[in-house]
């Protein structure tokens, strides 16, 4: 099922450090152009797809805690409820896509970043205070909902998460194109 790994807890705080100095970045130095520029293999625009990848952090914070349920409970009840979340693909792709649309209108790039701060300081605080028994907990994840689900993710697997969604999503802004 999920190997277990060991967790380098330093190496996840820097992910995060590094990703709120880019965050930052990106937000504080976008044009209005440039935020309302269609991103490159979306259907987001930059700001739209900003608030997306904010939202990867935020969701993680979700996912800890069913992960932290489900391992107590026997697996295949979070095989099930996996299946039956990767059976409703086609509303959570609409969803998915719509809230960041709506959500973007509604929080702007600077709040973006303090919202990013805010979030990623919870969970290297929550990252603080696991053991390393915790890591290895985990529960079945529906795969057709994000590249980077795996079947069987562990508590360690959810740490890194946001970062690998942050990374993948990074490259298709369109930020310093020219308008």
């Amino acid at each position: 099922m999920g190997e277990h790994m060991a967790m380098d807890r330093q190496a996840v705080r820097d992910d995060y450090a590094g990703r709120r100095r880019t965050f930052h970045a990106l937000v504080d130095t976008a044009s209005q152009g440039g935020l309302d520029r269609p991103s490159d293999g979306t259907r987001w625009t930059n700001r739209q797809l900003l608030w997306h990848m904010l939202f990867g952090y935020i969701i993680a914070r979700v996912l800890l805690v069913l992960a932290r349920v489900f391992s107590q409970l026997p697996r295949r009840l979070s095989r099930g409820f996996a299946r039956l979340l990767d059976a409703g693909i086609k509303p959570f792709d609409l969803i998915n896509y719509l809230g960041p649309c709506g959500a973007a209108r509604i929080v702007s790039p600077q709040r973006m970043g303090a919202v990013f701060d805010r979030v990623t300081g919870a969970l290297e605080r929550r990252l603080a205070a696991e053991t390393e028994a915790d890591f290895a907990r985990g529960m079945h994840y529906p795969v057709l909902w994000d590249p980077f689900f795996k079947d069987f993710m562990t508590i360690a697997d959810i740490y890194r998460y946001p970062t690998q969604h942050f990374d993948f999503h990074h490259r298709q802004l369109t930020l310093d194109e020219p308008d």
